[in-house]
Formats: C-alpha cells, structure tokens, sequence
C-alpha cells in the first residue's frame, strides 16, 4: 500500500466520477495498483483555469479492468472515503510546490509532475492533508476541533510516516469530516439557504444554515460539495423528510402529502428554483438529485 497522486480536471475526456471511480490507461496500472487500500490525494493541473489545486482525498478500494473501454482501467473508490478539501491546496507556496516528489536532483521541477498517476510520499502526503484540512474558518464549530500542528510543514524525517498515518484517522473521522463538508458547502452556496434565499448570520458571526446531504451518508452519500445543499433549519427537515424535492432543472417540488402546502410554497424563493453556487461543479448532481427524488421525496 502506498499514497498517491491522481490529476484529475472537471471537464477531463475520461470517465471520471471522483467520489466513485477513476479512469486511466495501461501505462499507470501498476502504480494505481500500489495505491489499492491506501489514499490517494486529487489533483487539478495548473494549466486549468482557476485551477483548484490539491483539493480532495479518497482511498482506493480496488483496481478493475474497464469492461467499457479496452485497454483502460477503473480504480474503484472506497464508498464513503471521498473528501473535498475545506482548503484547495495550490501547487507550491512560497517556499516552492509543496509536493516534493515532483523536484529532481537539482531541485527543479521534474517531469514526474505531468504523471496522471503518481506514488507520494509520507511526509508530502502529510503537508497535503494537513494544509487541506487547516482549521480556520468561523464557519467551523467552536468546540472539539483538532489543532493544526504548523509545524509538521518542518521535515521531520523520522516521524513523518507516523505523522501521516495519524492523518489519515482525521479523514475517516465522522466529526472532522462533518465539519469540512459544512464549510465547504456553506462557503460554496456563500451562507444563503438554497431553498428560502435567506442568509441570516446570528449575533456570534455565524450562519444560520446548515450543511445538508442530498443523498445521505447512511446511504453512501459522499462528501463532496456536489453532493450537498446550504440549508436553513425549517428546509433541511423538510427535505430530509421528502416534504421538498427537486426536478431535473432543480425546480422545488411540494410533496402533496404534505399537510400545509401553501405554507411551504411561501418560504420558497420567489423564482421556485433551487439558489445555486456559481461555480458549476459544485452544484447539485443529478445522481443525487434523482437518488433523493427516488427514496426520500413523498410523490
């Protein structure tokens, strides 16, 4: 088992869906393969526009042949391991990129950076997740967080495997992923509920909405921004229990089993349509969409 890096870029060619599966060809299966039961780290190349860096984590549960594509292989994605990052880490800060991997001999950047896939070190696997992760949104609950060690950026050689195996329990953890899905969420649909169009900020500075998942973590929902809705109290209950749902133009719908429709409708933003984040990956999926359509909405 080994870390890894996998370049992946929102409008890539192949059949990507980060939180499920990734495409890639014969030339980088066995070091996809030295990845299986382990982590990996996504990447976003430079060359894309507002690139977004180092920004999600995800363990790797198995490789498979593609049975659609010849030649072409799938590394299938642990459900519920995929976690975006609650802040993308560019390439390189100022002491130069903060993969190290990527530098030869010379301490130039080596060709080994335009590898699809790519093995990653303990210590630079660390200073990823550890940047990713970085606790210092108001956005985060006050209480039971865990404290960013800055000084782990120090090479610290004979420590940092542990160091990145402790790591990796923050990414499995239920509390801290929590927290990054809230504020990942919340800061893509900028604190304003998607249903009611009300962004209330109560006297601590903090938003009165809530992260909700479209389809659920107890039904291998994944935290990924595209899989989450910024929701007030009143409308998170109401989607959770199928009172609200959306169309595939993310029209909302009122289930007619519920007791008060006219009441829910007047909550609703005036346009009827769910507010979205202006960045287009981050909406809604339709997989989910339909999913929570399917199993949670009351037709």
């Amino acid at each position: 088992m080994a870390f890894g890096v996998f370049i992946h870029r929102s409008d890539s060619i192949y059949d990507d869906t980060p939180a499920e599966r990734y495409q890639f060809p014969r030339q980088y299966l066995e070091r996809a393969r030295a990845c299986v039961g382990d982590w990996i780290v996504y990447y976003e190349p430079r060359k894309v526009l507002a690139t977004k860096g180092y920004y999600a984590v995800a363990n790797v549960e198995r490789v498979v042949p593609d049975p659609s594509a010849s030649g072409m292989y799938l590394a299938l994605i642990q459900p519920g391991s995929y976690l975006d990052f609650a802040n993308p880490v560019p390439f390189a800060d100022e002491s130069g990129p903060i993969e190290r991997g990527v530098l030869n001999d010379e301490g130039r950047i080596s060709g080994r950076a335009q590898a699809a896939v790519r093995g990653l070190s303990p210590s630079d696997f660390n200073r990823i997740v550890e940047a990713g992760l970085a606790d210092e949104s108001p956005l985060l609950p006050r209480t039971g967080t865990i404290a960013a060690d800055h000084s782990l950026r120090e090479e610290r050689t004979p420590f940092v495997f542990d160091e990145a195996r402790e790591r990796v329990a923050t990414l499995v953890s239920r509390v801290v992923r929590d927290r990054v899905f809230r504020r990942i969420v919340l800061r893509a649909y900028d604190e304003r509920c998607a249903v009611t169009g009300l962004k209330l900020i109560n006297g601590g500075g903090r938003a009165e909405v809530e992260a909700a998942h479209i389809r659920p973590v107890e039904a291998n929902g994944p935290d990924i921004v595209s899989n989450g809705l910024a929701l007030s109290g009143t409308a998170h209950w109401m989607f959770d229990r199928g009172l609200i749902g959306l169309d595939d133009d993310l029209q909302i719908m009122v289930s007619r089993q519920a007791n008060d429709q006219d009441s829910i409708r007047g909550v609703i933003n005036r346009s009827g349509r769910l507010l979205v984040p202006s960045r287009e990956a981050d909406r809604p999926h339709q997989q989910f969409v339909r999913w929570h359509r399917e199993h949670c909405f009351k037709h």
